[in-house]
């Protein structure tokens, strides 16, 4: 005879037993679905957070054809500037973990933007899956060819001398170049009064070109053909060591200001990636950013690679949002 505990034990058993199974079910078909990334035929959207011709774009687009090459689909970049990168950002972060949209990711601009409450980002950090690092590029500030400050500290004690006389371009609200104003002002006492264009570095040279801004802040890579065609002369570089692409213009600590700034660039995706999809970017990202065309091309643009893995980059995030969390008031929006 049955007794009802054993009824009993027998049904739970059954019912563990087909639990365990759907669960191992739907983790296979889930792995099977990972390990078929990505299908024939379906494009990948590399989203780009600033205009076309800048630095962001104009890196995207170098890892784009081996991209395609190594996933074997299609990977179509676009453009979504605006709001200093936060309209694009915000798009990447809002988009399925399916690793069919990934996107070109700046820091400070990525990092701070979810800081301050006043920017109203709904994304935070922990929205993106970082998947590597392509370079890390350092601030300039530069002045027009006829210009009559000679030197940086020319330029930085007619700043002190007269704050906010001069206009200086940025790439929008607490982005890179922001922040290296906000530096250079609390190292030296100058204070620029800065212009931001949020469509990116495009629209801030184009602006400077046209003698709309007095002071052109950017980055090495964004200023080396300028140089090439006499239109900018750069009168220092914020960072430790000269650049190897402008190997004769000082840097900021030997003209005798503590100041280092730069903009780290790389490439990330929704959070929440499939780990075989995650493997599977990151190892085509990792063989497109070390690419020899790839390296030579951006060495051109006056970028030397550094690459960090998607953990490593990750960390590297975190770092940063805790010094920037440091200086935020002196990028936050005044009344």
């Amino acid at each position: 005879m049955i007794t009802r505990p054993r009824i009993a034990a027998a049904f739970a058993a059954a019912t563990l037993i087909a639990l365990t199974g759907c669960g191992a079910n739907t983790g296979s078909s889930t792995n099977a679905a990972a390990d078929d990334f990505p299908k024939k035929g379906k494009s990948i959207e590399l989203i780009v957070a600033f205009g076309s011709g800048g630095a962001v774009d104009t890196a995207s687009r170098l890892v784009a054809p081996i991209l395609e090459e190594e996933l074997g689909t299609n990977v179509e970049v676009v453009n979504k500037p605006g709001a200093g990168g936060q309209i694009g950002y915000t798009a990447l972060a809002s988009a399925k973990p399916d690793g069919y949209t990934i996107g070109a990711t700046g820091s400070p601009s990525v990092v701070v933007s979810p800081l301050d409450p006043a920017r109203g980002a709904t994304y935070t950090r922990d929205s993106f899956q970082p998947l590597g690092r392509h370079v890390v590029d350092p601030a300039v500030i530069a002045v027009q060819p006829d210009s009559p400050y000679q030197t940086l500290k020319e330029l930085i004690e007619a700043a002190k001398a007269n704050p906010k006389s001069m206009t200086a371009s940025t790439t929008g609200l607490q982005t890179g170049e922001h922040f290296a104003l906000a530096q250079i002002q609390e190292a030296t006492g100058a204070e620029f009064a800065p212009v931001h264009f949020a469509e990116g570095d495009a629209a801030a040279a184009a602006a400077f070109l046209g003698k709309h801004v007095n002071v052109l802040v950017g980055d090495v890579s964004g200023v080396t053909d300028l140089i090439k065609q006499g239109k900018a002369r750069v009168l220092g570089v914020m960072s430790s060591e000269r650049a190897p692409s402008l190997p004769d213009i000082p840097t900021f600590k030997e003209s005798g200001y503590e100041v280092e700034a730069s903009t780290a660039r790389g490439f990330s995706a929704p959070a929440g990636l499939p780990d075989a999809v995650a493997e599977k970017l990151e190892a085509a990202i990792k063989t497109a950013i070390e690419d020899p065309t790839v390296v030579k091309k951006m060495e051109e643009l006056g970028l030397q690679t550094s690459y960090l893995s998607g953990a490593d980059y990750e960390q590297y995030w975190a770092g940063q949002e805790a010094a920037y969390k440091k200086v935020m008031p002196l990028v936050q929006k005044k009344d």
